[in-house]
């Protein structure tokens, strides 16, 4: 089911989110075809858009939907920063549409997660993947790109 995507300014971006319990699986299941459906339903109407993290669609859950050449749902993900090299890329937000922000991350990250069944994986991501990964997972901790700006000319109307 498309879901509607909370804005720069919903109280409940700023949550930090919750583990996913085993006993939630099924019901993390759902959620996933949801943020699916809502990230198909921005992709059709804006052309944007490769991933969504459940808090954006008000589930206070650390869950991210990752759909680029290939599909990935994590399950409570923990990020690692393999050699600490940074960018400075213009980051955007389906919360917050047509502004961009310029922030610093890592050009490279490690992140453990489990899947839809509950097993244990590990990916590395380097580059754009990497800075979305990092992005996504700012949103479970309720961090949004506008607060990680890196100073107060870092903003963009397209």
């Amino acid at each position: 089911m498309v879901r509607e995507i909370l804005r720069l300014g919903n109280p409940a971006l700023y949550e930090k989110s919750a583990p996913v319990t085993n006993d939630e699986l099924e019901r993390m299941r759902a959620v996933a075809v949801d943020l699916r459906d809502t990230l198909l339903d921005y992709r059709k109407r804006h052309q944007a858009g490769r991933a969504i993290a459940a808090p954006q669609i008000g589930v206070q859950k650390r869950m991210i939907y990752l759909q680029t050449d290939q599909t990935i749902v994590l399950i409570n993900p923990v990020l690692s920063f393999p050699d600490g090299e940074q960018m400075e890329v213009l980051d955007d937000c389906m919360s917050f549409p047509g502004l961009l922000v310029r922030v610093m991350r890592f050009k490279r990250c490690t992140v453990r997660f489990r899947d839809l069944e509950w097993n244990e994986q590990k990916l590395y991501f380097e580059g754009d993947l990497a800075e979305l990964l990092q992005h996504e997972y700012d949103h479970l901790d309720g961090m949004l790109a506008t607060m990680r700006a890196v100073d107060n000319r870092s903003f963009f109307f397209v």
